[in-house]
């Protein structure tokens, strides 16, 4: 790597900003520097992370020159930069010729972005592709909704699940009861749940989906890394165990144990080659008995927030980047990881106590004895001899038996 100095500019203060900074710290021994509008739990009292608070910095203008001011402290440094949240990327998208110059920005063009940002434009990718999705309905701000929500005209049964095309779009505009996702048991819910939506300004369409049945354990993730040529060069399938359950964190994993796939890799690995990706990219997956099939419900394009679990699995996610895009090193053909681990970002006990497949529950165990698993938060470089992170680590442990048996409950 020369002398030049590999440093993290990242972009949040969530847990995807410690994951991707614990990464870079494991690999590389750097501390990464953050910037988000106010601190989070998740990287408060930390050593591996500098945290500056920036107002406004959700404002393009004001992201773009605290980058390029932090770029001109900063040179002869290689710096990288990430976007940790939904926003935070698509500016990143947006803005990056901007930033280029100084930075390493590892995401698609504009263009792609434009198309794959909105879940409808995923499903129409999804039917080219031969991979199976939710049946799904889509409105928009003019619709007929009464006559549009009867299960005839959906095409499916009630309940079904409720959910905004464009995910970036739809968090710039607030309203009390907001979630990320929504559940409808009939067509006069449904209608009352869109249209809390669009009055709150939100413009775009809108997903109306057929309900998989099945709980958290159902659930897959498949995060991959495409080159600078748009070759895929890893990809790692997750078991989900367990997801938030909190009306914002709705959906959001918890707990993965890694596992190989090939056929369903497979699959969207010919599709992210085709349409050109670079950079990291997601999946949401979901398994339907009905038919013993998997169901895609989503692309992500940064990392998920649960991506620890990739370098818990022996894929450390910092690591393709710097071979790749700083080193120029050919990263070879696609790794399908196959190493199984237990990854969590909630204490082992509430995963054994609320996730409802036993039979992972004691894979996870089982893993955990033979030494293989890892906690996001909970990384001896920034525990020992930090007596303020270790208490708010546990007290964040604690209050997570709370919610979960506030919002999700024991079967």
């Amino acid at each position: 790597m020369g002398k030049s100095l590999i440093v993290p500019v990242l972009l949040g203060a969530d847990l995807n900003c410690y994951n991707v900074a614990r990464a870079f710290h494991a690999e590389y021994g750097v501390k990464s520097y953050a910037f988000g509008r106010y601190a989070i739990g998740a990287t408060k009292y930390t050593r591996i992370i500098k945290f500056t608070a920036v107002e406004n910095l959700d404002d393009p203008e004001v992201m773009v020159k605290t980058l390029l001011d932090f770029a001109e402290k900063h040179k002869g440094d290689t710096l990288i930069a990430f976007g940790c949240t939904d926003d935070y990327a698509d500016m990143l998208i947006h803005y990056g010729d901007r930033l280029r110059p100084h930075y390493i920005v590892p995401y698609i063009g504009a263009e792609l972005f434009e198309r794959l940002a909105y879940k409808a434009n995923f499903y129409t990718d999804c039917d080219r592709f031969g991979i199976l999705y939710p049946k799904t309905a889509v409105v928009e701000p003019d619709t007929d909704f009464p006559s549009v929500l009867d299960p005839a005209a959906l095409g499916f049964e009630y309940p079904i699940i409720i959910k905004p095309s464009a995910s970036a779009v739809y968090w710039k505009h607030p309203f009390e009861g907001m979630k990320k996702v929504y559940t409808a048991s009939s067509a006069g819910e449904a209608e009352i749940i869109v249209r809390r939506i669009y009055a709150s300004g939100y413009p775009e369409k809108i997903i109306l989906q057929d309900m998989i049945p099945g709980d958290d354990s159902n659930m897959r993730v498949l995060t991959a890394y495409s080159d600078k040529n748009g070759k895929v060069k890893m990809m790692c399938l997750g078991h989900v165990l367990l997801e938030e359950h909190t009306p914002k964190g709705l959906g959001n994993h918890c707990a993965i144990i890694s596992e190989c796939d090939r056929p369903l890799m497979e699959k969207f690995k010919e599709y992210l080659e085709d349409i050109g990706f670079v950079g990291y990219s997601n999946f949401d997956i979901k398994y339907d008995a009905r038919d013993n099939t998997f169901r895609a419900f989503e692309i992500n394009l940064r990392l998920g927030r649960s991506n620890n679990y990739v370098t818990t699995a022996g894929c450390n996610v910092a690591r393709y980047i710097v071979e790749d895009l700083v080193l120029g090193n050919d990263l070879g053909d696609t790794y399908f990881c196959d190493r199984e681990a237990f990854w969590h970002s909630v204490p082992k006990g509430v995963v054994y106590e609320y996730c409802r497949d036993k039979n992972m529950t004691a894979k996870a165990k089982a893993l955990v004895k033979a030494g293989h698993s890892g906690a996001s938060l909970w990384y001896r470089p920034d525990t020992f001899m930090n007596p303020m992170r270790v208490f708010f680590l546990a007290m964040h442990g604690y209050n997570h038996y709370g919610k979960f048996n506030k919002y999700y409950g024991k079967e």
